[in-house]
């Protein structure tokens, strides 16, 4: 026989744990009439289990257990009434075969206005962008294609643990979102994929990259304008073109890119390693405040590299210079391989010069020949070994 008192205390507990399970929320896209095999249209039952996420007062939980799901073009939309809701990815999502059902629509599934969004598990984005690969290596008139994940205009957000393969075109996009975690994902895609960044970031604050494997064939990583306080450590990068801040000053009125730490990663056979590219074209604007730390050079093409007078092709940019300014950028601990005989070229404006860039215990070794520096429009000091001799 419960005791009058302990009755009075177990009442409450008893109404917080029943309350608690009548609250939680999850909503199994299968139980919403999903099907794993491969080649049904699942986009509606993702859709339904996001209105009813997204509708929820309390948090909730999407999971995608084991299978294969179809889903065309989807855009989870907010603003939700829950401020967190988990996508458990467990099983993978796969693109239509054909690349023409979604490759003029810029993004395949895009998450837009949205809070406290953590996506993750064991899952498998696919892309499956091989056929418009192929179009583009014919020379014949293809769409740009669909970029396989993107948040925008979003707040505290977190992919973690999931695996995207083959994308149209970029992998993941982060655009004008703030505090986002992209932790512990693999990217892959062949070395001669065009335009298939791993993750993107543009217009974006407080975003960090963690404990990441991307092979593309495209920058692992780029930076775009109005990006501040990234933090992007411990990846692996390889096939590709490298890290990339850039490329910036595409526009004359500008945002810029302030604050960025690239830090313990390693670049294997990449086109670069650690690059800032600008175009040759006035614009306002800048990059400041860069550390590149602890990076090691597996016989990548070019490790260190500003590129300020970039115009593929001279199209739209021939007789003009980068109005970029470049400064306050730190080189410190890069060691390793050059796959090219300039191991570390800084080729700056000549209207605004490169100016407080620094080299810090750098070692980097030709594969052939020894390695070499160059340097137009660049100024900066030097500490404790630089190998090659700093141009500086």
């Amino acid at each position: 026989m419960v005791k009058p008192m302990m009755r009075v205390l177990l009442t409450p507990l008893f109404i917080f744990f029943s309350l608690s399970l009548a609250t939680a929320a999850t909503y199994d896209v299968v139980t919403l009439g999903a099907i794993g095999d491969g080649t049904s249209d699942s986009t509606n039952s993702f859709l339904s289990a996001w209105r009813a996420a997204c509708d929820s007062v309390c948090p909730a939980t999407i999971y995608v257990p084991p299978g294969q799901y179809l889903v065309g073009k989807t855009v989870f939309s907010g603003v939700c009434k829950s401020s967190a809701i988990d996508i458990h990815i467990n099983g993978t999502l796969l693109a239509p075969a054909d690349y023409r059902v979604i490759s003029s629509l810029d993004n395949w599934l895009v998450f837009e206005r949205v809070t406290g969004v953590s996506i993750y598990g064991g899952g498998t984005l696919n892309g499956q962008g091989t056929g418009l690969w192929a179009c583009k290596a014919s020379g014949q008139s293809c769409p740009m294609g669909a970029t396989t994940l993107e948040f925008t205009n979003s707040n505290n957000i977190s992919i973690s643990g999931i695996t995207l393969v083959n994308s149209q075109m970029f992998h993941i996009v982060i655009d004008s979102c703030n505090n986002v975690k992209v932790l512990g994902v693999t990217v892959q895609a062949s070395g001669n994929s065009p335009n298939t960044d791993g993750i993107h970031i543009a217009s974006s604050s407080e975003v960090t990259i963690m404990n990441s494997n991307i092979a593309t064939g495209d920058d692992c990583i780029s930076i775009g304008p109005g990006t501040t306080n990234l933090w992007i450590e411990q990846i692996n990068c390889g096939p590709g073109h490298g890290i990339s801040i850039g490329s910036l000053g595409w526009a004359l009125e500008e945002s810029g890119v302030r604050n960025v730490t690239v830090k313990t990663v390693t670049f294997t056979g990449t086109q670069n390693g650690v690059r800032i590219k600008t175009w040759a074209k006035p614009s306002n604007g800048f990059v400041n405040g860069v550390l590149f730390q602890h990076i090691t050079m597996v016989n990548a093409a070019n490790p260190i590299v500003i590129q300020q007078n970039y115009c593929p092709g001279g199209h739209d940019c021939p007789n003009q210079v980068s109005g970029v300014k470049i400064s306050n950028v730190t080189y410190q601990d890069i060691h390793g391989s050059s796959a090219t005989q300039v191991a570390m070229k800084f080729d700056c404006s000549n209207e605004q010069p490169c100016s407080g860039i620094i080299l810090e215990d750098i070692n980097l070794e030709g594969s052939n020949l020894p390695a070499k520096s160059s340097c137009v429009n660049a100024a900066g000091s030097n500490l404790g070994v630089v190998v090659p001799p700093s141009c500086l």
